[in-house]
């Protein structure tokens, strides 16, 4: 077993709060030496596996375990008959069962584990299990369903008539998170009868509280140890195999290891909610917004998870960062047989920002305005307030920012450059005759935190001490890196606060109070608060002596403490009326495209961003995260998506579930402003998931640009684009 303490390496010594601290685990994650959950290993562990649902509808009628426990190495098969404790689990409605019971609503819910003394083995050995099933019609299409995650809706105001109407229905398709690292843990029994976890996960705690109901355990006997996590971008918010391991191995009594494969890994977690909306959008001629409405259709899957979260976040931020006097809002989650659906960055305002981003463009070219004028003419700033009537009480520069953006220069034109640089690269599947450019614009705004009336807080535990003659800090927390430079952060932060230079940021495990998700862009808001203010409080003891002399006199030093940022407040379920968001967060988007409209492919030249972030914490890290985020929404606009058909997943892989490349991803020009917050640690605002917002319809607004083409649905495809023989466009369609 491989636990992680990062510790500071000596070139990075002294870099504290604003500088480009370097990653303490990049050398060793470039190479190869870095530990991941997969590669956990203890001496005589065995391997689990998981049978699932072949179908996304259906009755059990039998189960038949015996054919695979007469397989040579297999030690148990279990099925929700062997289920300790609470047979049901869930991150916000205990919906989800353990292993089905009597029926399964989705293709790949788990049925039944096995435990063998080989990995193949375990595979095997669960194939050889026989189900019986009896095959239901399944709701697969969400305008069908009549089972409701959350309904959420937002009213304000009551002039639904202007000089200028533009409506569109628009759509999303399921997004994967795709992170490299598959789902994988350890499970070891403990000599007290608990069991102790290994596990890369986003949410220590609130698996610990889902994990030891089903097991039938108190919460102090289910220890868990975060392990290296190859990223998450909210899918390992869920339980996966957590339960599954621990099962195994408190029934084996021996260490338990379940690694998913790439196909398992997208039956194994939730995704996206695809989404359809409506929207409807009134202005003056001279292009001020008078009404928005908007129907929005979010498909949450078997299970609930987290939509109602993304319900609300769709609902409250459902016409984007503009003033709009008169709003009506719907915003659905239903439950279908499709997977489950859950957090991804940028939950509920992804699709909402595609839908009135698209609606924000066609009223532009009604009102003969730029995209970016009429942007500019109805931005948000401070002092306004959101349609849920919050106020916006910090900086909220959109109008700067957009022509910040418009200023940046373009790129050169395509006839000037290689031709390997054109739609279809080194394939020469043109010189550029049929190829157009595209310029376009996307705006998006997005909350930081957990909302609506959330218990959202974070503890840190730090220590000062001597370690040999020299002053030392521990930081403690059990906040998740997943990747995204948190560890970084608190060292930072510890530095800065007590400057010590020598930090060691411990591993995040259950043995300290909870940090909450790695999820909303939180993590450096909410734990690095907890971690200043618990610097603050060693700091205090030292009685304004040096480091060194107040450590040699009072010995070690230890604070704990809890952050906890302004409170938030439910949505009225009737108005939508409320202060539901802690922080918000702006980014736009520039893209500029080639598209081969012959051949419907899409090449993206360059893409522009100015985002505001409160305060820098890490440059480098930062300017990381910007083309972490537009890269996914790079993916969302043109090439991600499960292809579902009927309940049944179509290219659970990566040869056809297709994610960006580096020789996808373009040039990027950033600008990065620092209005700070005055409500938060430093005054910085959550900076990771903004980028994918603004991305997804920037880009696909470039492709409307080059072709003429409505493009009312994401991810883009080549047939959508490809013009007929005469290469006409008409009103936008073709012809």
């Amino acid at each position: 077993m491989t636990e992680t303490a990062y510790t500071t390496p000596p070139q990075t010594i002294g870099h504290g709060v604003g500088e480009s601290a370097r990653r303490p685990d990049a050398a060793l994650k470039v190479s190869g030496e870095f530990a991941f959950a997969s590669d956990l290993w203890i001496d005589g562990m065995v391997w689990g596996a998981t049978l699932r649902s072949p179908h996304p509808s259906a009755w059990i009628r039998s189960i038949d375990v015996g054919p695979a426990l007469k397989i040579p190495g297999v030690l148990t098969v279990l099925t929700h008959e062997d289920v300790p404790g609470a047979k049901f689990y869930g991150l916000e409605h205990k919906d989800q069962p353990v292993l089905a019971i009597d029926q399964v609503r989705y293709q790949g819910e788990p049925v039944a584990l096995v435990a063998a003394d080989h990995p193949e083995t375990a595979r095997r050995a669960a194939a050889a299990i026989v189900v019986e099933y009896e095959v239901r019609e399944a709701v697969t299409d969400p305008r069908e369903s009549r089972e409701i995650v959350r309904y959420q809706p937002v009213r304000v105001g009551h002039t639904f008539e202007a000089e200028v109407v533009v409506s569109g229905e628009y759509e999303v398709g399921m997004q994967d998170q795709a992170f490299l690292g598959p789902e994988a843990g350890l499970a070891v029994p403990a000599e007290d009868g608990g069991v102790d976890l290994f596990i890369a996960t986003q949410w220590l705690h609130v698996d610990r509280d889902q994990l030891a109901p089903c097991l039938g355990l108190p919460p102090e006997k289910v220890r868990l140890t975060l392990s290296g996590v190859g990223g998450a971008f909210g899918a390992r918010e869920d339980l996966s195999m957590q339960v599954h391991a621990c099962m195994l191995a408190l029934r084996l009594n021996r260490p338990v290891k379940i690694v998913y494969g790439r196909e398992e890994s997208f039956f194994g977690h939730v995704h996206r909610h695809p989404a359809r909306m409506r929207y409807e959008h009134g202005a003056t001629r001279d292009g001020k917004l008078v009404y928005v409405k908007a129907d929005i259709l979010l498909d949450g899957g078997a299970y609930c998870s987290s939509s109602p979260a993304v319900v609300g976040n769709a609902a409250s931020l459902g016409v984007g960062p503009y003033e709009v006097p008169n709003v009506h809002v719907d915003a659905t989650g239903v439950y279908t047989n499709n997977p489950p659906c859950g957090a991804m960055r940028g939950f509920g305002a992804v699709q909402a920002c595609y839908a009135y981003e698209s609606q924000m463009d066609r009223l532009a070219e009604a009102c003969g305005l730029s995209p970016v004028e009429i942007r500019v003419r109805n931005a948000v700033s401070q002092g306004s307030r959101l349609i849920t009537g919050q106020l916006i009480d910090s900086p909220a520069p959109l109008a700067e920012m957009l022509r910040d953006l418009d200023a940046m220069p373009l790129p050169a034109d395509a006839e000037d450059r290689d031709l390997r640089g054109l739609p279809g690269g080194v394939s020469q599947t043109t010189h550029g005759e049929s190829v157009r450019r595209g310029v376009g614009y996307g705006v998006g705004i997005k909350n930081i935190c957990f909302s609506e009336g959330f218990d959202d807080y974070s503890t840190s535990r730090v220590r000062a001490e001597l370690v040999g003659g020299e002053p030392h800090v521990t930081v403690h927390t059990a906040a998740a890196e997943v990747g995204q430079g948190l560890v970084t952060i608190q060292a930072q932060i510890a530095r800065t606060e007590l400057g010590i230079a020598n930090v060691t940021v411990a591993t995040a495990d259950t043995q300290v109070g909870s940090a909450g998700s790695s999820s909303a862009s939180r993590q450096s808001y909410v734990t690095g608060g907890a971690v200043r203010a618990a610097c603050q409080a060693v700091r205090e003891r030292f009685k304004g002596l040096p480091a060194r002399e107040a450590l040699e006199r009072f010995g070690p030093i230890e604070e704990t403490r809890e952050y906890r940022h302004r409170p938030t407040y439910p949505m009225d379920p009737r108005t939508g009326q409320g202060d539901s968001h802690t922080q918000l967060a702006l980014c736009v988007h520039r893209a500029v495209v080639d598209v081969d409209v012959e051949l419907g492919l899409v090449k993206v030249v360059e893409l522009a961003a100015v985002q505001d972030v409160g305060r820098i914490m890490n440059p480098l890290a930062l300017e990381g995260q910007i083309h972490g985020g537009t890269a996914q929404g790079l993916g969302l606009a043109l090439m991600e998506e499960i292809q579902i058909r009927n309940g049944q997943v179509l290219n659970p892989s990566f040869t056809d579930y297709l994610i960006p490349t580096i020789l996808d991803m373009p040039p990027m020009q950033l600008k990065i402003l620092e209005n700070p917050d005055p409500a938060a640690p430093y005054g910085l605002r959550g900076a990771g998931e903004p980028p994918t917002l603004s991305s997804t319809p920037a880009i696909a607004a470039a492709v409307r640009a080059a072709t003429g083409l409505r493009l009312t649905r994401v991810p883009i495809r080549p047939e959508d684009i490809a013009l007929s023989n005469n290469g006409e466009v008409s009103d936008g369609k073709r012809t």
